[in-house]
């Protein structure tokens, strides 16, 4: 898949996100239990496939992408954590407070996906300009 596929994907993705988070402030609480258990399992097995590519690759990308990637995946497993040990305070004022705290790591992990899309962003472009690059030496080297 190209760079600018991948970006197409993401793009489609980020809009399927959009919609969820809109429809759930209509649908019943034990539906959107359903839907947050869904879209943890989703984010998880995401997250496996990372993983498992990066394995696969190893040596073939950056060793920084590797440290973003456990940094990302132990902040997830941090906020899983915090999420299964809140979901079971029933204490309104601390409630509101798993509540907010809830909204700010969801802030934190959009604007964490808006920089990863504007570093993909980058990252394609600078891939095109390489194998155009690598086109244009292959050429003269041929010619």
């Amino acid at each position: 898949m190209t760079p600018s596929e991948q970006l197409e994907k993401l793009a489609v993705r980020a809009k399927q996100a959009e919609e969820h988070v809109a429809a759930a402030r209509a649908k019943a609480k034990a539906e959107l239990e359903d839907q947050v258990e869904t879209a943890g399992a989703s984010a998880q097995a995401q997250g496996e496939r990372l993983r498992e590519k990066a394995d696969a690759e190893q040596g073939q990308i950056l060793d920084t992408w590797n440290g973003a990637q456990r940094a990302w995946n132990q902040h997830i497993v941090q906020a899983h954590e915090r999420f299964a040990a809140k979901k079971a305070e029933l204490d309104t004022a601390k409630a509101k407070r798993t509540a907010e705290h809830a909204e700010r790591d969801a802030s934190y992990a959009i604007e964490y996906a808006f920089a990863a899309v504007e570093e993909a962003e980058y990252a394609a472009l600078d891939a095109s300009l390489a194998r155009m690059e690598a086109d244009e030496l292959s050429g003269a080297a041929v010619g």
